[in-house]
């Protein structure tokens, strides 16, 4: 089996391209095997912290700086052109490094090969989450139906790579702090859509993942580290609010209450829970759109 690097974890990935409900358009990644084998040898297997159903936003991989992943893609989808069975589904991931067969696009894009899982045979692509690369990342079908790929059907998903130094500046009473990433207690995990925000809870302390669909309720309690992980998908510009409370921006290295994102773009918000307050889009679109989400603290 093949290794990360010497330093890192190996992840060992098996998901499909399914479509969950066949009167819909929607389609979905499912995951179907996690495990990962840390440098001594030891294999772990997480694959009970995933939803067995398809899902969307598909599921959220976790890697730290160091760590290489190899993700094999099963396509499950119906086509209808009983003809032809080799439409392409794909994983194209942006933030890590890879090589040019891992990057899921079609040949006439890469020049190559086309990179994708067919009815009849799968795909395996092989991520590097080389140093600098830490960074909540989106990932995405480019190929289906054309070279723009599903995206806009239900095929994306998030990469979070957490930093070598297991550290998050998080402001914690007004001051910028480096506390350990162990501190952090959730991981929300949010794409801003263009009508709405979609997500993922992860409860860090067990590695369960839970998805959330339409301006989800979140929880905290009262002193716990929290992170927003935001990607915005689709179209529109957004402005991402969390009154009441402010984050460590590290392209300004200060402390702002709002950020600017624009399609594909990402950003982290890592606080301590306080007082209860609303998520929200703050732009024109996003307020005539109702963009906004409870994020509510327990005593």
């Amino acid at each position: 089996m093949a290794q990360g690097s010497a330093t890192g974890n190996f992840h060992r990935i098996e998901m499909y391209a399914d479509k969950p409900y066949p009167q819909y358009e929607y389609l979905a990644y499912r995951m179907l095997r996690y495990e990962i084998t840390n440098p001594q040898g030891q294999t772990s297997d997480i694959t009970s912290r995933y939803s067995t159903a398809a899902i969307i936003p598909g599921p959220t991989i976790i890697m730290d700086e160091g760590d290489v992943a190899e993700i094999t893609l099963y396509n499950s989808i119906p086509n209808p052109d009983k003809i032809d069975l080799h439409e392409n589904v794909s994983l194209h991931v942006h933030g890590v490094h890879y090589d040019i067969i891992s990057d899921g696009t079609l040949k006439y894009i890469n020049l190559f090969q086309d990179e994708g899982a067919t009815l009849v045979s799968s795909y395996t692509y092989r991520w590097n989450a080389a140093a600098g690369t830490a960074g909540t990342w989106p990932y995405h079908d480019h190929n289906m139906s054309t070279h723009n790929g599903a995206e806009d059907k239900g095929l994306f998903g998030a990469l979070i790579v957490n930093p070598a130094s297991k550290t998050v500046t998080v402001n914690q009473g007004g001051g910028i702090q480096s506390v350990s990433l162990s501190s952090i207690k959730k991981d929300y995990v949010l794409y801003v859509l263009d009508d709405t925000f979609a997500g993922t809870v992860i409860d860090t302390q067990t590695g369960k993942q839970t998805p959330v669909w339409a301006n989800p309720a979140l929880t905290a309690q009262a002193g716990s580290n929290v992170r927003f992980h935001l990607i915005a998908l689709g179209t529109n510009f957004h402005q991402f609010k969390l009154p009441g409370y402010s984050w460590y921006d590290p392209v300004t290295q200060t402390l702002i209450e709002e950020k600017a994102m624009g399609p594909l773009e990402k950003h982290v918000v890592a606080v301590q829970a306080g007082a209860s307050t609303v998520y929200m889009d703050g732009s024109f679109a996003g307020i005539a759109q109702n963009m906004l989400g409870s994020f509510t603290v327990a005593p």
